[in-house]
């Protein structure tokens, strides 16, 4: 009779398993064959195709494991006398080829390993980009700015290879809650300047009529220091008539000198309080209408990026909706049509995807 097989196991005749089973190692001729056929097999995960093959070879080992212990059992089943044999050779047999399907699967395993470390790095790098836009109470202006920039530098590109959608979806919201954040700052920021320059103002005004008390007093002053300059020279001007009357002239000349002077100079000093008044006025209109061309730009930005991501969101729905009917169509039912489709648009089957 000829040698049964079950793709990579050899089985003895029926008429010899008994003989098989009942003689030390009788088994080791079938399990060298199986050896041998491992021995030639060489996996590669690299591919898809290499890892399939492994995942098939180790799956012939257990099918064969449980041919030959199958035997047996009908063996025993049959033979009552002498089981203690049988199963200790049905034992070394299953150990050895669990052993050999452990090590004959052990690269697709190591792959295995190895594909989890490469998705938990990805996870990392989105749980960090997740980080960077929350909690930001406490940060000023120039920290929010700058940790947007570094998040808006963050190019999403093939190297986060099925991850990709799930990084620039992070990164949005990231950026979103950022550009937020960094509006309502610059705001309060904007608010205290304020109130720093209407308290400079305050001062200034403060100043300027501290000014002009001290310019009236010097005037006043002045004006009585000629009456009583002229009262002196008049009291005197019975003795030293014509020298009198010569310098009550020049006095009264040097008195309206002075005079003017004094009225010159103050009208200089009122002139260059006002026209720092109007600077600093204008300076200020002026940030205040930066500002407002900042924040009218920043919310156009922001609107134009909610409508792209919108029609994103719509053109997605229409294909997986039009893959969907096919689906259906085809036989599916709409619960497992929408199951595929959502394991597709996950990228959960390999070599398949939705292209949109």
């Amino acid at each position: 009779m000829a040698k049964e097989t079950t793709d990579l196991a050899v089985l003895p005749p029926l008429e010899s398993v008994r003989q098989v089973f009942t003689t030390a190692k009788g088994l080791d001729p079938y399990l060298a064959h199986i050896r041998a056929e491992l021995d030639k097999f060489e996996g590669d995960v690299s591919t898809k195709k290499g890892r399939d093959a492994i995942a098939s070879m180790a799956y012939k080992v257990a099918k064969g494991k449980t041919a030959l212990d199958n035997l047996g059992k009908d063996l025993v089943a049959e033979m009552k006398k002498e089981p203690a044999l049988v199963d200790a050779e049905r034992k070394r047999m299953r150990d050895l080829l669990d052993l050999w399907k452990d090590e004959i699967r052990q690269p697709l395993t190591d792959w295995e390993k190895a594909e989890e470390a490469r998705q938990q790095r990805h996870r990392d790098r989105i749980a960090e980009i997740q980080n960077a836009g929350r909690d930001l109470d406490g940060f000023d202006s120039d920290m929010l700015a700058h940790r947007l920039a570094e998040v808006e530098e963050i190019v999403v590109d093939e190297k986060y290879e099925e991850f990709t959608a799930e990084v620039a979806m992070v990164k949005d919201r990231a950026i979103t809650a950022l550009r937020t954040a960094l509006a309502a700052r610059v705001k309060h920021e904007n608010e205290q300047a304020e109130l720093t320059r209407l308290r400079q103002e305050a001062a200034a005004r403060e100043q300027k009529d501290r000014e002009e008390r001290i310019a009236r007093e010097a005037a006043e002053r002045a004006q009585r220091e000629a009456a009583e300059k002229a009262q002196a020279e008049r009291d005197a001007a019975t003795r030293r008539e014509a020298e009198a009357a010569a310098a009550a002239e020049r006095r009264e000349l040097e008195l309206r000198l002075a005079h003017e002077k004094a009225e010159r100079e103050k009208a200089e000093t009122l002139q260059r309080l006002q026209e720092a008044k109007a600077e600093t006025e204008r300076r200020a209109q002026q940030a205040v209408e930066e500002e407002r061309r900042r924040a009218a730009a920043a919310k156009a930005e922001e609107e134009e990026a909610a409508r792209r991501r919108e029609a994103d969101r719509t053109h997605k729905a229409q294909i997986n909706r039009a893959a969907l009917d096919a689906f259906v169509k085809g036989g599916l039912s709409e619960e497992c049509a929408r199951t595929a489709i959502t394991l597709i648009a996950k990228r959960s089957i390999p070599a398949i995807s939705i292209t949109y």
